[in-house]
């Protein structure tokens, strides 16, 4: 086996139905094996683990996955997808699923809009007011 690292997510007996979820909403992503008690699982080609660990840990927003998206389809797609079902808004392009994970899905510009000098602060105080993330309004921030 490579060293590759990889994320094992802990879950209460639903490993395979929140494998089968992301396999639904990332591209190129599918069910590997599942034991009963191990999902392996890619999505956009990088390789998960779920484990059907019990009721002992949730997540929390200590760990986020973040997408960066390169239009508002794709920050469309992703947010309302995510959150459907009993997941949740957060701030700053901050969401849950309806299992609790955490994730952020960020336009790929910020970083950009964000580094201008004359108009970062503007966008940075722009995003802040924002749940889910409105590339057209920081553009014009």
């Amino acid at each position: 086996m490579n060293n590759q690292l990889y994320p094992c997510l802990w879950f209460d007996g639903q490993a395979r139905a929140a494998a089968d979820l992301y396999c639904t909403i990332f591209p190129n992503s599918k069910i590997i094996v599942d034991t009963g008690m191990v999902v392996n699982f890619e999505l956009n080609g990088k390789f998960f683990m779920g484990l059907n660990g019990g009721s002992h840990f949730k997540f929390n927003e200590a760990v986020s996955f973040v997408i960066p998206c390169e239009n508002q389809e794709e920050i469309d797609h992703y947010w309302y997808k995510l959150i459907a079902d009993g997941g949740s808004e957060g701030r700053c392009g901050w969401c849950k699923d309806k299992f609790g994970l955490s994730w952020q899905v960020v336009p790929s510009v910020l970083g950009k809009l964000m580094s201008d000098p004359e108009k970062g602060q503007r966008v940075m105080q722009a995003f802040m007011k924002m749940n889910k993330f409105d590339i057209e309004a920081l553009e014009n921030a």
